[in-house]
Parts: C-alpha cells; sequence; structure tokens
C-alpha cells in the first residue's frame, strides 16, 4: 500500500522577481507532470484547488507583480492556509536572479519592467526586490537563475520539485554574505569566516571579489585556511549523506565575511565546485556581490 506521503497531493506555488525565469520553470514542470497556472489571480487559487475530480493532479500555479490581487503578504498567508490543508503537501518557491543579470535580459529583450515602464528597468528590479523580500525570506525553496542555464536550472527543479517523492534529490546552495547586511534566513548552516585574512585591507584587492584569482591567491595564504577548509569539507561529507537519507530535498549553506565580497565569495566559489564533484546537484549564490 502507497504510503500516505506518496499520497499527498503536491501544490508549488511559484513567485519571485520578473525576469527570473518562472515561465521556464513553468515549462519543466509541465514536463514533469504538473498541471501548470501562470499568472493566476491569487483569490481564484481556493476555487482551483479545491475542484472535484482533479485532486489527485500535481498543481504549479505562478503568481506574481502581474496577478490579480497580487501582494506579498497576502501570497504568505495563502500559503500558509494551503499548508494546512490535509493530504496535500503545499511549497512555496521563490526564484531571483542579480541586478545585473536580469538588467542584461531585459536589455537583450527589449521588454521593459512591470514596475518601470516609464524608468529605467534597474529602477523597477530593485524596487520589485525590496517589495518581494519578505516572499523570499518565506521560501520553502530559493532558486537563483543568476548563473543558470535552462539545462542546469531543469536539473535543479527536477532534483526539488518532482511530483514523485522517489525521484527527488538533495539540492545544495551554496551561499556567500556580508554580516553588515544580515545574514540570510533562508539558510540551514551558517558559518562565519571573518577569522580569515581580509584582503579588504589591501589597496589593490579591495575593489575586487573573491572570483579573481589574486584575491583567492591572498585568502589561501592564511595559515589557517588549508586547515579550515578541509575541516568543512569533511563535516559536508558526513552530513550530505545523512540528510539524504532522510528525504531531505534543500540545504542552504552560508558562509559570511563583513561585506560579503572577498573571503566568503571565495569559500562558497571553492566549496561549490567540491561537493559538486561529488555528485551532488548544486547552485551557488552571491547574495551581496552585485
Amino acid at each position: 500500500m502507497p504510503s500516505a506521503e506518496k499520497q499527498k497531493r503536491k501544490i508549488v506555488i511559484l513567485t519571485g522577481l520578473s525576469g527570473a525565469g518562472m515561465s521556464s520553470a513553468l515549462k519543466i514542470m509541465e514536463d514533469l507532470g504538473y498541471e501548470i497556472f501562470d499568472n493566476f489571480p491569487l483569490p481564484f487559487i481556493d476555487e482551483l484547488v479545491s475542484q472535484k475530480g482533479y485532486g489527485e493532479n500535481p498543481l504549479a500555479i505562478a503568481v506574481d507583480t502581474r496577478s490579480r490581487g497580487f501582494t506579498p503578504a497576502d501570497v504568505i498567508t495563502k500559503v500558509e492556509e494551503l499548508q494546512k490543508l490535509k493530504g496535500a503537501e503545499t511549497k512555496l518557491v521563490f526564484m531571483t536572479c542579480s541586478n545585473l543579470a536580469l538588467r542584461k535580459r531585459y536589455s537583450e529583450t527589449r521588454r521593459s519592467h512591470p514596475l518601470a515602464k516609464d524608468r529605467p528597468a534597474l529602477d523597477g528590479i530593485r524596487q520589485e526586490r525590496t517589495w518581494l523580500k519578505p516572499l523570499m525570506d518565506s521560501a520553502d525553496l530559493l532558486i537563483d537563475t543568476s548563473e543558470l542555464s535552462v539545462h542546469d536550472l531543469r536539473r535543479q527543479v527536477e532534483s526539488s520539485l518532482h511530483p514523485d517523492t522517489r525521484k527527488r534529490k538533495l539540492t545544495i546552495t551554496i551561499m556567500s554574505f556580508g554580516f553588515k547586511n544580515g545574514v540570510p534566513r533562508e539558510s540551514d548552516t551558517v558559518i562565519d569566516v571573518r577569522f580569515l585574512a581580509n584582503p579588504h585591507w589591501d589597496d589593490a584587492l579591495r575593489p575586487k571579489t573573491g572570483k579573481d584569482k589574486a584575491v583567492q591567491a591572498y585568502i589561501e595564504k592564511d595559515p589557517d585556511f588549508k586547515k579550515f577548509i578541509g575541516h568543512i569539507e569533511s563535516m559536508m561529507k558526513l552530513l550530505l549523506p545523512r540528510y539524504d537519507d532522510e528525504g531531505k530535498y534543500y540545504f542552504t549553506l552560508a558562509f559570511g565575511c563583513t561585506g560579503g565580497r572577498h573571503r566568503s565569495v571565495y569559500l562558497a566559489e571553492k566549496l561549490s565546485k567540491t561537493i559538486e564533484g561529488w555528485g551532488y546537484n548544486v547552485s551557488t549564490r552571491h547574495r551581496d556581490l552585485d
């Protein structure tokens, strides 16, 4: 007999920044067997979910700034209501992207941002990011498409949102951030790397980031760097298989330094490549780099 977990109806409320890839994610979810609804009016979701004869079909419902009745607070409330439904498993998925990547996408497509019809797209991007921050903080899964190809996005959606739980895999996000801007609420584990030598105090390195080789070399010269990264890798080798065994679908590890531009960025980049080499699905996000 199928377990109660397998019988639960999968409902995904998909939202996020305009231009972050919601339409692409919906197409992937449709291929996975979801019944999809784009730009769906928030007040009609209850009626959609309660329709008779469709009780087992997985649903993916996209709501964003274009949707009728949309406000971040109302979306959060609706998700909380859906999560209380018996026989259903509801997830809030938020799609984000760096300001630079979004601005480039709007420039290439020559489309106007929905919140900046008569202004530069960057103005609308910043306004929307601030407005939607409560939604991002409340999300069960955060997907950053800044550096994802369509194929990378498909792998991440399939591994974390497949309606057949037997086909889901642990999805890992390694991120960097600056403590001066606050600790990211979506992180499962936070590691403070402010003890490492800080490239900020080198005038030649200050304008660079942890993606630059000169900055990486500077950080690696710290006498405790090698021992530190070795301990982190050993910890991940122990934890990740255990998380996978217990059915955990998402794990976010956040490295924090003062400004989120040098030390935390390099540690996130380095550990992401290591874990990816172990065969896991890994995405990297630098919250304060853009």
